[in-house]
This record gives structure tokens, C-alpha cells and sequence, in this order.
């Protein structure tokens, strides 16, 4: 499996462990199931990332704090293409691989766009909402100042404020909070 940190090492912007690329994939499991998968992967050595949001539920005790998956069903992983055919059929782990459009191959998100969508989630996890993943593309942007700065993704216009999208392409989008004109910047 994938090991700790230190077996990483980065060639030419590329991720390696023991010489192998890493990737991140997405993948459905179960709902209810999140949790679970994460754990066992985290038993494994296998790096992944579960989005998650914390909500206050009513029970018959009062009001409680509990973390839930942010996009119900789904779980990231970051290993390389053996490891996550050996996820499946050595270890039995209960996932199913988003595929590409050509529905061939597990899908694999670029480290920009995966690292830009967990940095969101960790600055701005208040100030977000999932969106419907068929978005119509808009243009680049970078955020050039706040909290937010360095973060690229593209400039939407949703319930008529402006807001920068990070999309996980074939997976989900995420938007962030209002941001203002003046600290955004168009690339490409």
C-alpha cells in the first residue's frame, strides 16, 4: 500500500511512492458507508480525503453536532493505478470508480484541481455550497487577495452574486461565498 508521507517523493511535478505515479480518483460507495471506507483505507496507508460539513441535527435529546459527507456516497483517493485495482479485488473494499467520458478508465482529477477544491474546504468550509456538477464553463480566474488568494477556479454568477467555482471535473463543483471584483484576476 501507500505508506506514509516520507515514501512520497515528487518528480517533475509528478507524484511518486516507490517509484509508482499517484493519482486521485473518485469513488462512490454506499451511502452511510463514507466513514467506514475512510477507515479502512486509513488502516491501509492509503492517503484519501473525505469532504465533510458539520450540521445540527434535532434528536430527541436535544440538538447534537455531528460531521457529514459533503457529497453523500463519494470518498477521494490518491494512489497509483495498481493500488486501486488491488482496493478492489485483494482487499474487497466496497467502491466503485467514477469513470471517464468514455467510460474506459477510472477517472483522474488533476493534484491542482483536487488541492484547490480541499484548500476551499478547509478555508472556506462555512461559506460553500455543492453545485450540480453540469455547470456551463465560465472564465478563469485567480483570487488574488483575502483569505482565498491563489485559489483558481472559474467565475459564476449564482443567485446573483459572483463567486468562484471549483470543479472536480465529472465529479462535483463547489462555489465559494461572494467574492468581490477587485480581488479576483482572469488567466488563460
Amino acid at each position: 500500500m501507500c505508506g506514509n508521507d516520507g515514501d512520497i517523493r515528487v518528480e517533475g511535478g509528478v507524484s511518486l511512492v516507490k517509484g509508482k505515479v499517484l493519482h486521485w480518483y473518485a469513488a462512490y460507495t454506499r451511502r452511510n458507508r463514507e466513514f467506514a471506507v475512510k477507515e479502512r483505507l486509513d488502516k491501509l496507508g492509503v492517503e484519501n480525503f473525505l469532504p465533510t460539513e458539520e450540521l445540527v441535527r434535532e434528536t430527541p435529546f436535544g440538538r447534537k453536532k455531528a460531521m457529514v459527507p459533503l457529497i453523500h456516497g463519494m470518498i477521494f483517493i490518491r494512489t497509483d493505478k495498481e493500488t486501486s485495482f488491488s482496493l478492489l479485488n485483494d482487499y474487497s473494499l466496497r467502491i466503485v470508480y467514477l469513470k471517464d467520458i468514455e467510460g474506459r478508465h477510472s477517472l483522474i482529477i488533476p493534484d491542482k484541481q483536487m488541492a484547490d477544491f480541499m484548500f476551499l474546504l478547509d478555508v472556506a468550509s462555512k461559506g460553500i455550497e455543492v453545485l450540480n456538477k453540469d455547470l456551463k464553463k465560465g472564465d478563469r480566474v485567480r483570487v488574488v487577495k483575502g483569505p482565498l488568494a491563489g485559489l483558481e477556479g472559474e467565475l459564476m454568477r449564482i443567485r446573483g452574486h459572483k463567486r468562484v467555482i471549483i470543479r472536480l471535473e465529472g465529479v462535483a463543483s463547489i462555489a465559494t461565498s461572494y467574492i468581490p471584483s477587485s480581488f479576483l484576476e482572469k488567466i488563460g
